[in-house]
């Protein structure tokens, strides 16, 4: 039997000296789990809403993007592309043409991103969950058509039950311009509105527009065989990141291919980094609230000065009566940070399955509360750093203590 730890439980639960001691033992314990509660909780709503925008992008953005490597364009007629359409995990391949644009509607008129998409682009994006008016078609057989992004739509003064033409306009890629009549030197289309999405992101929102492939060939004058990227929709069960490296090895240095995060890495990164940094003021806080089981175990000292002479004289040795203190400090950690990850994950489930904290009722928000995702790798972690600030705090005292 260890007699450290037994010693150091018995000091934890036992009445001291002086009630002080008590009390700032108290106050050191509570400090820890408030602030390890409060890291679960951050880290579990700063996961929710990580979760939600990722869940945003995904009825969007394609599984997997192939684009150049260098360049704004490929070309889909090259022995590579044409290699992909044979794989047996890939479910659809898609084109996309991306380029930006004049739109104008009467007097309105604004640069957009013009996305020219072909007939199996709905296989790659849930269209219909972020339809937010009229709906998706970019060709009727008959005429062009667009869906825009719901904010550009407001911004234009439009809406899907509009009968006008929206125009679009590009510089020449080919040809000479004409100083006489620059406006000779635009290329020009038009579509009709078929409806309006919503993302909820304004890169999407504020500047998107779909229309047909070859529109959009046209309007930048690219042939049938050009595009800006390729979606591609693995077959159900097929896992994204193998399939994303075997594409890759199959397509060779010409190109990079990208999931959802690498698609949106910029949006992600700067989550990320929001993320930690709280994480970072969280940790400092800790460490303040640390020093309080300095104090506390550092009066204990003074108030157990009779039992450590006692222990001296039956043979303990001073390596021995350090680790007493040690796991004395250790423990008031310990059950701090036990207690507060309980308190946190519950709190947190609490507010998954019930949604006490409201973000609010409008309809300018996504969500009515604030979002929630509690993962084992952020409570481990919490626990880590906790019990790493606990045994840091009470090696300081004992290391300085003075046995005689």
């Amino acid at each position: 039997m260890n007699l450290e730890p037994h010693i150091a439980s018995r000091y934890l639960f036992s009445k001291k000296g002086h009630n002080a001691i008590n009390i700032i033992s108290g106050i050191s314990a509570a400090a820890i789990v408030v602030v390890t509660a409060a890291m679960i909780c951050v880290l579990s709503v700063m996961n929710g809403f990580g979760q939600l925008v990722e869940l945003m992008f995904s009825e969007f953005d394609a599984p997997v993007l192939v684009v150049p490597a260098s360049g704004q364009t490929l070309r889909t007629d090259t022995a590579p592309v044409i290699s992909l359409y044979a794989r047996e995990e890939i479910e659809a391949i898609s084109m996309q043409l991306e380029q930006t644009a004049l739109v104008r509607y009467k007097d309105h008129q604004l640069p957009v991103r013009v996305m020219g998409v072909d007939s199996l682009f709905t296989r790659t994006a849930h269209m219909d969950a972020i339809i937010t008016d009229g709906f998706y078609s970019v060709w009727d057989g008959a005429f062009d058509r667009t869906v825009l992004g719901q904010t550009l739509a407001s911004r234009l003064g439009v809406n899907a039950h509009f009968t006008g033409a929206l125009h679009l306009y590009a510089p020449q890629r080919t040809g000479r311009i004409n100083m006489l009549r620059p406006d000779k030197s635009l290329q020009h289309e038009h579509a009709f509105i078929a409806g309006t999405f919503a993302v909820n992101q304004t890169d999407y929102d504020d500047q998107l527009m779909l229309v047909s492939l070859p529109l959009a060939q046209r309007l930048f004058e690219y042939d049938e065989y050009t595009a800006s990227a390729l979606r591609i929709q693995p077959k159900e069960g097929v896992k994204i990141s193998r399939l994303k490296s075997q594409i890759t090895e199959q397509l060779g240095e010409g190109y990079r291919v990208l999931d959802r995060y690498e698609q949106q890495a910029d949006f992600f990164r700067i989550l990320r980094i929001e993320k930690w940094l709280t994480v970072l003021l969280l940790v400092f806080i800790l460490l303040i609230a640390s020093f309080n089981s300095i104090g506390s175990l550092s009066m204990l000292i003074i108030d157990k000065r009779e039992d450590i002479r006692i222990l001296s004289h039956l043979g303990a040795s001073e390596r021995m009566i350090r680790r007493i203190f040690l796991f004395e400090g250790w423990f008031i950690a310990a059950l701090g940070t036990v207690i507060g990850l309980v308190i946190g994950v519950l709190v947190c489930l609490g507010q998954q399955h019930y949604g006490w904290l409201k973000l609010g009722t409008g309809s300018e928000y996504i969500i009515s509360a604030y979002p929630v995702q509690v993962q084992a790798g952020d409570v481990l972690f919490v626990a880590v750093v906790v019990l790493a600030l606990g045994w840091l705090a009470a090696w300081y005292p004992t290391h300085k203590m003075k046995i005689q």
